[in-house]
């Protein structure tokens, strides 16, 4: 009798942090031809299961219904690009219902953050800012001696992701070579490249940048990538139970030896997951002088207790576990969320779907 249509979508974003007004209309002016529901969640508190069963697209970084709630949903997208905090969840576990991740808008800050931390170390940067609280002009710092560049140095980057191909973008334009290294074989030019969201004008979309790419999940296979003479390692594989303490004293010694650079120790970066590095043999080989330095923006716990060693050790960078974050973040992931609404749409495979695969 005249009544106006029924919206074809019903999008449930839930939020646990406040965002200004300017991005939720934003939000809701990007779904105009759908209904939108934005919930604040409160951290440990059960969002109504009511507005689950309504949803058929579900947003969220870690609050999700039970299976007997989710019959409408068609996808279930997350702010986050790894899925291992939900891994124990009877949804995800169920296959049921298809997960799409935020895989892709972390690589333009976490690369910004990656090559902030390298210059900081390798510029000596700290001392100038101390000298400068001062107002004291440092002329007496060896600098000659102490300062370096990054042109010529060859960076592997273990896990070439979206993270690690704008992490190799950027590198290349320092004037470095990059070597990438993946869990599977990506023998052909197709198999390089990056099928999932890009930020555009970011990353390595054809997979053309690494001088060489390597591959394996045997001990023996990343020895051998460790072993190319790596100025920089950068670490950006998902935690898996494989990939649990995948680099111990063991690695460590093994990238010191093949260092080419004299005077110049190989530098760690990790911005995966805490638990893939064994922390002690980290401590260890910062202090042996095995290792020139890291930036690490994980540690294991965390957050990381004030009395721990890891604080103290030598060349050591610590963040807590921001280097992604940042003004852009919701925005681009809602992107990913709008594309995959119009792909479903069209009868069109959704992309950034979450299948389990390896680095």
């Amino acid at each position: 009798m005249g009544d106006a249509p029924l919206p074809s979508e019903h999008v449930l974003i839930i939020l646990n942090y406040t965002l200004p007004d300017s991005l939720l209309e934003a939000i809701r002016q990007k779904f105009a031809d759908a209904e939108v529901t934005l919930y604040s969640a409160t951290r440990g508190a059960k969002v109504p299961p009511e507005l689950f069963r309504k949803a058929t697209i579900l947003v969220t970084f870690i609050d999700l219904p039970e299976p007997e709630d989710a019959e409408n949903l068609k996808f279930v997208h997350t702010f986050s690009a790894g899925l291992d905090h939900l891994m124990n969840n009877p949804l995800l576990k169920s296959g049921a219902v298809p997960f799409t991740t935020s895989s892709g808008i972390h690589g333009p800050p976490i690369a910004e953050w990656t090559i902030m931390n390298w210059l900081v170390s390798a510029r000596k940067y700290s001392i100038m800012y101390e000298a400068q609280k001062e107002h004291k002009w440092d002329k007496e710092t060896p600098w000659m001696q102490t300062n370096y560049d990054q042109a010529g140095k060859k960076v592997g980057i273990l896990g070439y992701g979206s993270i690690g191909r704008q992490i190799a973008r950027v590198s290349q334009a320092l004037g470095m070579t990059v070597h990438a290294y993946t869990a599977s074989p990506r023998p052909t030019p197709e198999s390089r490249h990056d099928n999932g969201f890009i930020v555009p004008g970011t990353g390595d979309p054809d997979g053309s940048i690494p001088v060489s790419w390597h591959h394996g999940t045997e001990k023996s296979h990343i020895h051998e990538f460790l072993s190319l003479g790596l100025d920089h390692l950068v670490v950006s594989v998902p935690l898996t139970p494989q990939t649990t303490h995948m680099l111990g004293a063991e690695e460590f010694a093994l990238l010191s030896e093949n260092s080419k650079n004299p005077g110049i120790k190989p530098y760690v970066t990790n911005i995966s997951r805490g638990k893939v590095l064994n922390q002690d043999a980290l401590i260890e080989a910062l202090k042996s002088g095995q290792l020139g330095g890291a930036a690490l923006d994980v540690t294991d716990p965390e957050p990381l207790p004030a009395d721990h060693p890891l604080w103290d050790a030598p060349n050591v960078q610590i963040s807590p576990h921001i280097s992604g974050s940042g003004r852009e973040y919701f925005w681009r992931s809602i992107q990913i969320v709008r594309i995959n609404l119009d792909r479903l749409a069209n009868g069109q495979p959704l992309i950034n779907k979450y299948g389990g695969k390896g680095y």
